[in-house]
């Protein structure tokens, strides 16, 4: 059978219902590719297939042949794609239908990007393509073979990349020469014909055919992408046409007309959205052009902002361009002549454009009772985060309203300039206070807005079934929330006044349940400039509303979750409760009652226990004994997964353990609180062992589950932080019973050991409960800790998994997989080792232990050796720590594969020992452990009869490091009497750091530095000098190395009795040793200054 045709057929059959020949098809396609010439029959069979579904088929396989051949492989030599399979490739392009072209453009973009856009190899193409445009069915006549829309998406696909820079390591890019040419061979020509289609098609009454408004809409998207980032200079005359040609397409649009797709206007509107993105484009990136264009830009904005009226009619994407011209306004006023341009429209804005935008509408009503979280979303965003006309993520008419309300009251007029940013919405409220003082001028905010909304009266009791009344006060709270700039300028007072009289009263109205959430969504938003002193009206009023019930025919589901963001809100804001324990009653007390709304309580719980710290630590455990009975309610029986409510409860009950134990431990000194503390500890424990067995222990009692179950590994990291607190309850081996902590751990290292989804960004709890398990089982002897139980009869005599296996399968399985983990998990390997008693019945699990930790560690260190990095130290430190206790089997380990891994491993210690390795050893424990290793390895060389150049260098690294761990232990000592000394001034030092930090706060950073700071960075990850994932924040760590084996080791008389013993080999035998590491030695090792007279007397 001929080549193509099978192809064809195999096509055939991946479309197949039955999988078998799905599959079947898939591998003969796979052995198939291997051909030289797959790529083309696949091209072939995509333009002229037997019926569309194996084109279609024929295209997409030869898009992921394409992507896995061409996309990341690109070479610096050669290009990858022939230029036969490029001319046939766009050639197809070119006469292929519109489903076809749809999945070949994706194979033309891999190959543009690789060989056209990065290396600059197809100069063909270009000129190419302006022919086939030229002579396209639109431009020359219907008989050619050349489609015009199918050449424009090819262009559309060839610009695309360019709308990014593309060199991340120049902080001012010039524009691409390939862009350039692009530019002055093709689009240039192309406006003029755009300019020509436009004319017509708005001299046309109603819509001109699709195809004609597909090939606006495409061109648009052309340009957009061309002058995202740069600005060709063959563009620059064309703008002003341009621009003008785009306006009139965004007059030509009615925001009243019945969408269809059949005339075209649906692709009218998609022009008129990519007109408003363009002149986003050109106001933001370059002004230099755009300024004398302004003006018609502004005059057209308005012309469509005015129908915000008609919002509540309109579909989403006619919504979308008015919120684009609400945005494109926005982008002016914070140009230098935005305020000129702007300023005399304000009022108009105001009253015909903005606020009708924010007033309640049909669409609002039914989203509430359709679709809760659609209207939050929508109309109560938490992403409301900051105000600036630079926004470009808002979509909606609504949001783009708000955000251009409050750019327009804090405008003052040309001669204060704008703040572009203004200041986040995030910033702690001392930084208002400063910006008070320096913004005396009246802004547009104090002259009109305020006085334009104070117009809308409150609606009363009096007055409930008024729609009109209740419909505009929505719209006067939602722009409320837009003054947060404004009201930071303002004296305290002001906001004072704003809440006490417009706000806070809608508590004690029968007014309408989104009146209730709105003014809740104020509150948060206003959280930065509240005054202190209305604190307990404000909580009062929000507890009101978190716990408003629903009615028979109204859900109040909206009212609680902007309630819960506003006090979140207010937490993060530095803004607290006057009392903490009616906040705390009335969170606890709806959790379980509604599922929907348990996620957001655990959420509100958790923000509220880590604000209160002190003030609510007293009552975590009691808070702690309520919730673990709500989560064990729901907790499935069997081995099933758990529901969100428990994955939640459990994330919560985590945070709270930390918090206890963070804030409790400080004031242990006093006997009342240890008394407290030890009381409320034993009640967590109990409440978390109770949990916990339900959840573990529980499941594997069912008799139908198999011996080897496990239960499911859900909120591992919290539940590790609930097992670390119920060892910290321990205060006995009663307890250790009583709370079944043996059970427990074994479940755990199980499930741990058999956990592939730890990520990078998991909190570390982990590793914080083996180290608290080591340390129990070095109090109490844990049962099962280092040999598992002995089954009972009839099954063979074989232990089953101790809990320090599944541990150490665990920490070696993050040192091979999470850089992030590195540090901590090298600190546990010696734990392990070293702190556990092992007698000589279980010297041989020491031994496995040891193996295996070897092994993970190394082979890491053999990924990052060729890059000497932060990540070096913690491997081998911990390969350092394996060598102590057991020096045959990481000899046997570090060699199983013949490559020298022994003389690896000591020549990487020699490097990280020196004091110009970085980040190198600083700390004594650290220091200390790799001198008695290679005091070990100096010593076993020398049993082994191996006294070469290995051993020099090892007795020379073992002289480094002992001379400065003398050294660093001098310099400690002598800091922590310097820190004795300056304790007094510690105050009056971080007063100066905080008035620093505040300076510091106020410096933002400019475009300059911006683009200067990121090419820097991009610069450094190209060079590899970036610090890999984890270490930023793990690098300063304190390994614990303290512990075990190391703290009964003295390090001076472990060197002086190796240099005694072997001297006449370690010194006599071997070359002359530099000068300098002898005298730093003997310095602090005089007992062996005698061995080294000759080279003292030298």
């Amino acid at each position: 059978m001929e080549v193509a045709a099978q192809i064809g057929q195999l096509l055939n059959a991946t479309v197949s219902p039955d999988s078998g020949a799905v599959h079947t098809a898939t591998e003969a396609l796979d052995r198939l590719s291997q051909l030289p010439d797959f790529p083309y029959y696949l091209l072939s069979i995509s333009a002229g297939g037997e019926n569309q579904g194996q084109k279609i088929a024929a295209a997409t396989y030869l898009k992921n042949f394409t992507r896995k051949n061409v996309e990341g492989h690109v070479s610096d030599s050669k290009p990858k794609v022939s230029k036969e399979f490029k001319d046939q490739l766009l050639r197809a392009l070119l006469q292929s239908e519109p489903a076809v072209v749809k999945v070949l453009v994706e194979v033309f973009r891999v190959i543009v990007v690789a060989e056209f856009v990065k290396q600059n190899w197809w100069p063909e193409l270009v000129p190419d393509l302006r022919a086939a445009l030229e002579n396209s069915n639109l431009i020359s006549g219907a008989n050619s073979q050349w489609n015009t829309v199918n050449a424009l998406r090819v262009l559309h696909a060839l610009v695309r990349p360019f709308q990014y820079f593309l060199e991340a390591t120049v902080s001012k890019e010039p524009v691409p020469p390939q862009l350039e040419l692009i530019a002055k061979d093709i689009l240039v020509p192309l406006l003029t014909l755009f300019h020509q289609i436009v004319q017509k098609a708005l001299g046309t009454h109603g819509m001109t055919d699709v195809e004609t408004e597909n090939l606006l809409l495409i061109v648009c998207k052309c340009m957009y992408f061309t002058v995202r980032s740069h600005m060709p200079s063959a563009l620059v005359p064309l703008l002003p046409s341009f621009c003008h040609d785009l306006i009139g397409i965004l007059d030509s649009l009615s925001f009243d007309c019945v969408i269809t797709p059949d005339n075209g206007y649906q692709m009218r509107l998609k022009t008129g959205k990519r007109s408003l993105r363009i002149f986003c484009c050109l106001i933001t990136r370059h002004r230099k052009y755009s300024d004398k264009l302004m003006p018609d830009i502004v005059k057209c904005a308005l012309n469509v902002v005015k129908y915000s009226k008609n919002i509540s009619k309109l579909d989403f994407l006619s919504e979308r361009i008015i919120s684009l011209s609400f945005d494109v306004i926005s982008h002016v006023l914070e140009t230098g002549p935005g305020w000129r341009l702007v300023s005399p429209h304000f009022s108009y804005l105001l009253d015909s454009a903005i606020f009708p935008a924010l007033v309640m509408n049909e669409k609002d009503i039914s989203e509430w009772e359709e679709d809760a979280e659609e209207y939050i979303r929508k109309n109560l965003p938490s992403d409301l985060e900051e105000i600036s006309g630079w926004r470009e993520d808002l979509f909606t008419a609504r949001k783009s309203a708000i955000n251009l309300l409050g750019v327009i009251s804090v405008s003052k007029g040309p001669q204060m300039g704008t703040s572009t940013n203004a200041s986040s919405a995030s910033s702690k409220r001392k930084k208002g206070e400063k910006k008070k003082r320096n913004n005396q001028t009246c802004s547009i905010g104090e002259l009109l807005v305020l006085p334009f909304l104070s117009k809308f009266p409150i609606p009363s009791d009096a007055n409930p079934s008024q729609t009109r009344i209740m419909n505009d006060y929505f719209g006067v709270l939602m722009a409320y929330a837009g003054l947060l700039d404004f009201l930071r300028e303002q004296e305290p007072t002001h906001s004072a006044t704003l809440v006490r009289s417009r706000l806070l009263p809608l508590y004690n109205l029968s007014v309408g349940p989104p009146l209730v959430a709105a003014a809740n969504w104020v509150l948060g938003e206003l959280a930065s400039c509240l005054p202190e002193d209305m604190s307990a009206d404000v909580y009062s009023s929000l507890l009101k509303a978190l716990a408003m019930p629903d009615s028979s025919d109204t859900s109040c589901y909206p009212v609680r979750v902007s309630a819960a963001a506003a006090i979140v809100a207010l937490l993060d804001n530095d803004y607290p409760p006057p009392e903490w324990l009616p906040l705390l009653q009335v969170v606890i007390g709806r959790i379980g009652r509604n599922e929907e709304e348990n996620s957001i309580l655990f959420q509100l719980l958790s923000s509220v226990v880590e604000a209160g710290n002190e003030n609510v630590a007293v009552h975590i455990p009691y808070i702690i004994s309520s919730l673990v009975v709500e989560i064990s309610k729901r907790m499935p029986p069997g081995l099933e997964p758990w529901p969100q409510m428990v994955e939640n409860g459990f994330a919560a009950l985590a945070v709270m353990a930390q918090i206890w134990e963070n804030d409790m431990s400080e004031e242990l000194e006093e006997k009342e609180s240890s008394q407290n503390f030890l009381s409320g500890q034993a009640t967590i424990g109990r409440a978390f062992s109770d949990l916990l067995q339900q959840a573990w222990l529980a499941p594997m009692h069912i008799s139908d589950q198999e011996d080897n179950a496990l239960p499911p590994p859900s909120c591992l990291d919290s539940a590790s932080t609930l097992l670390r607190s119920i060892m910290l309850s321990v205060t006995g081996s009663n307890v250790i019973l009583e709370l079944k902590v043996p059970e427990l751990l074994l479940v755990w290292a199980d499930l741990i050991a058999d956990w592939h989804a730890w990520e990078e960004s998991e909190d570390m709890s982990v590793f914080e409960c083996i180290k608290e398990v080591v340390s129990l089982h070095s109090k109490y002897g844990l049962k099962n800790f280092i040999v598992g139980q002995m089954p009972s009869p009839p099954a063979p005599p074989v232990p089953k998994h101790s809990v320090i296996e599944g541990i150490g399968t665990f920490i070696s399985e993050a040192t091979l997989q999470y850089p992030s983990a590195t540090w901590r998990a090298c600190s546990c390997i010696h734990l392990l080792l070293h702190v556990p008693s092992y007698s000589s019945e279980t010297e041989n699990v020491k031994q496995s232990l040891a193996a295996a930790f070897c092994q993970a560690t190394f082979s890491r260190f053999r990924e990052v050796k060729s890059k000497p990095g932060s990540l070096w130290k913690p491997l081998l430190l911990a390969i350092s720590s394996c060598y102590l206790c057991s020096p045959e089997v990481v000899e046997s380990t570090l060699e199983k594969d013949g490559d020298g891994g022994f003389e690896t491993w000591l020549a990487a210690l020699g490097l990280v020992s020196t004091n110009s390795f970085k980040p190198g050893l600083s700390r004594e424990s650290e220091i200390k452990l790799i001198a008695v290793a290679l005091a070990k390895v100096v010593e076993r060389l020398l049993i082994l009869g191996k006294s070469g150049a290995l051993l020099r260098e090892c007795f020379t690294s073992l002289m480094e490091t002992s001379a400065r761990f003398n050294e660093v232990e001098e310099d400690n000592d002598e800091d922590a009497e310097e820190d004795m000394d300056e304790e007094d001034d510690d105050g009056e030092i971080e007063d100066d750091d905080e008035d620093e930090d505040s300076e510091d706060d106020e410096h933002e950073e400019t475009e300059e530095e911006f683009l200067n700071r990121y090419a820097e960075a991009a610069l450094a990850l190209e060079n590899g000098s970036v610090i890999e994932e984890g270490d930023i924040e793990d690098e300063d760590q304190e390994m614990d190395f303290e512990r075990g084996c190391l703290e009964e080791i003295d390090l001076q008389e472990v060197v002086t009795l190796l240099v005694k013993k072997y001297h006449p080999i370690v010194i006599e035998r071997q070359e002359a040793y530099p000068p300098e590491l002898i005298s730093r030695f003997v310095e602090y090792f005089p007992q062996c200054k005698i061995f080294f007279q000759h080279y003292l007397k030298c």
